[in-house]
């Protein structure tokens, strides 16, 4: 694993990353399930860690490593099974557990996986407590002390009733009745296969369930929020209401209306912040974006008298600063929406749960409800590049920028940031036409691609 931008060679944006027994091995997971207890639990004997994972083949084995860990260094490894990402993050602060762990790599290809700690209150480790646990995993995890022996050993056993607790949590959260509505779902034969379909169910809704038969292999295979191109068919195809396409791990959302558009984070945001300020419960009538959030979006917030605060890109930028603020509704373009007055984390079926609401409430089909978001045209394309590869002292590509920047004024904007997640340079590019908008991010993309001889593959937004 490289390193990142804070220096430290395993917690990226997003928790630990890599190929599954490459970079993220057994010896790994078990070093991390040790320490997890030794600086989260503080190796206080009886400490209870919760372990969650999506479809991935190699969860299984990852979770068999990090679960030994947890019960080499005296803790209970409690086993959720397959679950989505907020599950864990809520049923740690619900049942009073010392950590929750996510075996995870979320819309990432089925090769690589990941693990992602939640801290005792449900919220992801400060960038303080992600250091002492480095530290300590880089020490080899059991140098400070001797391991337990004898009845001191921990336990490992399964929460069958996780999922459950988990739906019961969320339909307490929304007060929402689907009778009459058809709704087709894109599980990504991710954590939501199971979950998703259930929790719709439910409520009433006549549920149309896709992508919900994972064999280990097929994760984000064509399918989930970041490739809702058969979901968009088959909502048309079948009539339903509108459809619903989740990622690997469940935490992020994206909506198609009834005539098969996309709705992305920034109109479901917009949307449910709309919701919740006509119910008087958006706190101090304001919402956390990023700084690729469409133009659109800040047009939409700004006629409804709603305050945007702009993060960093990445949840984890977008929680910080809803927490300076104490605000209750924050999000990404990218589907993953926090409603943290009732989850610590980004949540797809709870935020799901919102836009339905908002949906109901209107009266209107989703295209109209959607409709009511300007949307500027904005395009994105991803280039993949080396491991290590950087955009300092990249002169090519800042000249270019400067003379897209000059061309387009007023008219729009060029982001390009590194991915906290991949290895891919993110090129966004945001004008009056959607032409001017490919053309333009294209040169872009281009200009990295010769610095570094990288692939390009492209994606629009909006």
């Amino acid at each position: 694993m490289a390193d990142n931008a804070n220096g430290r060679k395993l917690f990226g944006t997003d928790g630990i990353r890599g190929r599954a027994n490459v970079e993220l091995t057994p010896e790994l997971a078990f070093r991390v399930g040790y320490c997890v207890v030794g600086v989260l639990a503080k190796g206080v004997g009886g400490s209870r860690i919760l372990i969650g994972r999506d479809t991935r083949c190699s969860g299984e084995m990852l979770e068999a490593a990090l679960s030994a860990g947890v019960a080499a260094a005296g803790g209970s490894a409690e086993l959720l099974g397959i679950i989505p990402t907020a599950a864990v993050a809520l049923l740690t602060r619900e049942w009073g557990a010392d950590a929750g762990v996510v075996i995870s790599a979320s819309h990432n290809p089925m090769e690589d996986n990941g693990i992602k700690i939640f801290h005792g209150s449900g919220f992801k480790l400060p960038d303080e407590m992600e250091l002492r646990l480095e530290e300590a995993i880089a020490a080899g995890g059991d140098a400070a002390r001797e391991r337990p022996q004898g009845r001191e050993v921990g336990r490992i056993k399964r929460a069958e009733e996780a999922l459950q607790a988990y739906l019961e949590l969320l339909l307490g959260m929304v007060d929402l009745e689907l009778g009459g509505c058809r709704v087709a779902l894109d599980c990504a034969n991710g954590a939501a296969y199971l979950a998703a379909p259930r929790l719709f169910s439910s409520l009433g809704a006549e549920v149309l369930a896709h992508f919900c038969e994972p064999d280990g292999y097929n994760i984000n295979e064509g399918c989930g929020s970041t490739q809702p191109q058969r979901l968009q068919e088959l909502v048309v195809r079948d009539g339903a209401d509108l459809g619903l396409a989740f990622d690997g791990d469940a935490d992020r959302l994206i909506v198609v209306d009834e005539r098969g558009e996309l709705l992305d984070g920034d109109v479901i945001m917009a949307v449910c912040a709309g919701y919740l300020q006509r119910s008087g419960r958006l706190a101090q009538d304001a919402v956390v974006a990023t700084v690729m959030s469409n133009r659109g979006f800040h047009a939409a917030m700004k006629e409804r008298g709603i305050t945007v605060y702009q993060a960093a890109v990445g949840d984890r930028y977008v929680l910080e600063e809803m927490l300076k603020r104490g605000l209750n509704l924050g999000g990404e373009q990218s589907g993953h929406v926090i409603f943290l007055d009732r989850s610590p984390t980004g949540d797809g079926l709870l935020t799901a749960l919102h836009f339905l609401a908002a949906w109901r409430d209107s009266g209107m089909k989703a295209s109209e409800l959607g409709g009511t978001i300007p949307r500027f045209p904005q395009v994105l394309v991803n280039v993949r590049v080396p491991p290590g590869f950087t955009l300092d002292g990249h002169e090519e590509l800042r000249r270019r920028v400067g003379e897209a920047e000059e061309r387009l004024g007023e008219r729009g904007r060029v982001l390009i940031r590194p991915s906290g997640t991949e290895p891919l340079v993110r090129v966004m590019v945001e004008a009056s036409s959607r032409e001017e908008a490919e053309g333009l991010a294209e040169e872009l993309a281009s200009a990295i691609r010769d610095g570094c001889g990288a692939d390009i593959s492209s994606g629009s937004e909006g």
